[in-house]
């Protein structure tokens, strides 16, 4: 099953590069027939591999995320360095986003360059369990080669709104436009059925469901408490929905109910309830 979500999730990726370079492609016919067609499909070919390689980085600028130092966090790299050694995965580089209520979210090139970054808040507020049930819920989505496809959607997306400001005094028009659009892109390329593959994941991997379930309530009050600013494009990267569904927010919501995620886990464990009331009895 890992190996078909994996191969699904790179078949994505490569469907995403092949629609860029054939949009360029049509771009080029349509203006000069096949001469400039061969031209724009070689700039189309440095895009796409220049993409790859900076991609991750331009997710980490649009979060404000900066790298943490090993000597600032010690203990959060050793676990990190631990769950990335059973998910058979390089340890990713941390990064800390200051501001924010509690959230985390995975981004880079695969298995052997990757990044995590988490808010300030998440590492404060979460307990030891729910943090390394975050981690590896997020370790999960490297593993199973989501990460290639989130990042590419969301700075796809991501691009198509900026790029609605060079609009001037249409900007809002051209929003109503291309908002959409970006949204049908990441929904094209991006199920909800990815967070429910990741969470069982991240569960196998801790050997407790409970942990990453406890922090997705956690995560999901306090983005009801907290405001988030930050570009709607980027909410299928976080490891639950930190915006209020209203507006353009709502066009690029791709997160299942936090509840039916945390049904699901808890019900990898079913006696749960049973033994909470045996220990406090005891």
């Amino acid at each position: 099953m890992r190996t078909i979500v994996a191969a699904r999730n790179l078949a994505k990726t490569w469907l995403i590069a092949t629609a860029v370079v054939a949009v360029f492609a049509f771009v080029g016919w349509a203006l000069d027939g096949v001469r400039l067609l061969s031209i724009f499909v070689f700039c189309a070919l440095l895009l796409v591999g220049g993409a790859y390689w900076t991609f991750d980085r331009v997710v980490l600028g649009m979060v404000g995320a900066r790298e943490l130092p090993l000597a600032e966090a010690p203990l959060l790299h050793s676990t990190v360095e631990r769950l990335a050694a059973v998910a058979g995965v390089a340890k990713p580089k941390l990064h800390l986003i200051p501001d924010g209520p509690p959230l985390a979210l995975a981004t880079g090139r695969g298995v052997r360059s990757s990044s995590l970054a988490l808010t300030a808040s998440c590492v404060g507020a979460c307990t030891p369990a729910e943090l390394e049930g975050v981690l590896a819920h997020e370790l999960a989505h490297i593993r199973l080669h989501d990460v290639q496809v989130q990042t590419s959607a969301v700075v796809l997306a991501g691009t198509l709104l900026e790029a609605s400001r060079l609009g001037g005094m249409l900007e809002r028009a051209l929003l109503f436009l291309l908002g959409p659009v970006a949204a049908a892109c990441v929904h094209l390329v991006l199920s909800p059925k990815r967070e429910f593959e990741a969470d069982a994941y991240a569960a196998r991997l801790t050997g407790s469901p409970h942990g990453l379930a406890d922090a997705l309530i956690r995560m999901e009050q306090a983005a009801e408490l907290v405001d988030f600013a930050g570009s709607p494009a980027t909410e299928p990267l976080y490891t639950v929905n930190p915006f209020l569904e209203r507006g353009l927010a709502a066009l690029f919501v791709t997160h299942p109910p936090v509840a039916e995620r945390v049904r699901r886990l808890r019900d990898n464990d079913p006696v749960w309830r049973e033994r909470l009331r045996d220990e406090a009895a005891a």
